[in-house]
């Protein structure tokens, strides 16, 4: 009876706390994509390069964000949000993934193989209050772990000017013409503590529906002395710039100019966003980037995405690492919720000598919640044709081409 009597409480208290949930204004966002597909020699579908090539029909995982946030206290003026995010990654294989590992036997060695199907990672966990300064009423001070203002290129995935984390500061203070962002995030290097400086100035009018954002990361290693002995780890800094212009061709276009010394300046090349810095670097890595991306609609029934970015880095004792990527994605709207979507993507590569290429096509049929380039929820049907140019067996069996047909969902809300 107990039992009974407990089963009954609990369901109640959960009965009440969905209703409660549903009625108290809590904000339910996130993003997902999932699907399934096949490749030609690898089974599975799989994803070559997407940051360089393009992400359309090249992507094999299952991914999502559940974030929960409630504005917890509203008076005077001065308002405390709370914001929450879990992240979940699979490769969807089966029905059941779990955090648990998955363990098969292996008869040609003998030897049992465990894997985990299911990772979580805590993204965000966050108090924002406005209202604090007075007269400057969108001012935001903040701590905890969080999203801070990342910028990237939709079409490759690619994210150029990320410094999330776990730190505080506050955004979008009122100064001149602009908007100044000023914060302090963690960014260890593994057991090496980094603590990332960030200050923003954004909204620098140009000229007519342009404007101008500037940036200044700050590395600095925080090392322990026990790890001072025999090591030698070096601060860097990163320099942004960023100019956006609206109304153009229908849509907008930007242009991105970063330089990078130190664990920053590998990241030029690398395709870094400016988080995970290498402290222990000491090649005096020094690199830049030139990116331009945007969306345009050039007619009723066309928008097309595009990103071009070339990088360099070049190291004392090492030969120079650089990169040229081009990725196009045109979108044909046939009517309110029905588009045809093509995407093309070429990237040509010299990392210490070696030399990598290689390119993408893709076309899908797609359905959507409205017709704009950013409608989501969508589902698509696609097939894509991989090339790799350098590596004669980059895809398995002695294959440098390789194709991808499948069907994905995708949404963010």
């Amino acid at each position: 009876m107990n039992k009974i009597c407990l089963t009954a409480a609990a369901v109640s208290a959960a009965l009440m706390s969905t209703a409660t949930f549903a009625e108290s204004g809590v904000d339910f966002h996130g993003y997902m994509r999932a699907g399934v597909g096949i490749s030609g020699e690898n089974g599975a579908n799989l994803s070559y390069e997407k940051a360089k090539v393009g992400r359309l029909g090249n992507e094999n995982d299952v991914y999502g964000e559940i974030g929960l946030g409630k504005e917890v206290y509203n008076q005077n003026g001065k308002s405390f949000y709370v914001d929450s995010m879990l992240a979940v990654t699979s490769n969807g294989s089966n029905d059941w993934e779990g955090t648990g590992s998955t363990c098969e036997f292996e008869s040609s060695n003998s030897t049992i193989n465990c894997k985990d199907d299911l990772g979580v990672a805590l993204r965000q966990f966050n108090v924002q209050a406005k209202g604090l300064f007075s007269g400057d009423k969108e001012a935001v001070l903040w701590a905890g772990k969080r999203y801070y203002q990342r910028h990237d290129i939709h079409i490759s995935d690619f994210y150029y000017w990320d410094t999330s984390g776990a730190g505080a500061g506050v955004e979008n203070l009122s100064l001149g013409a602009g908007k100044l962002s000023v914060a302090w995030l963690r960014d260890d290097s593994g057991d090496v503590n980094v603590n990332n400086f960030d200050v923003r100035y954004a909204g620098i009018g140009l000229w007519s529906d342009a404007s101008l954002e500037l940036g200044v990361n700050y590395a600095m290693v925080n090392e322990t002395d026990a790890q001072k002995v025999g090591n030698n780890y070096n601060d860097g800094v990163m320099l942004t710039a960023e100019m956006t212009q609206g109304n153009f061709l229908g849509g907008f276009n930007k242009t991105v100019l970063q330089y990078g010394t130190e664990g920053f300046g590998e990241q030029m090349a690398g395709l870094g966003a400016g988080h995970y810095f290498n402290a222990s670097s000491n090649d005096d890595a020094e690199g830049y980037r030139i990116i331009n991306w945007g969306v345009i609609a050039p007619a009723k029934s066309w928008e097309i995405g595009h990103q071009l970015v070339y990088a360099n880095t070049s190291f004392d004792n090492a030969k120079d690492h650089s990169i040229f990527s081009a990725v196009v994605r045109p979108m044909y709207k046939w009517d309110d919720s029905m588009k045809t979507i093509f995407e093309a993507g070429y990237y040509d590569e010299d990392k210490s000598g070696e030399d990598k290429s290689g390119s993408k096509f893709t076309i899908a049929q797609a359905w959507s919640a409205g017709d704009s380039f950013w409608a989501r929820p969508e589902i698509r049907v696609y097939a894509s044709y991989l090339s790799d140019y350098d590596n004669d067996n980059a895809f398995g069996a002695g294959n440098d081409t390789e194709y991808n047909v499948g069907i994905q969902a995708e949404a963010w809300w």
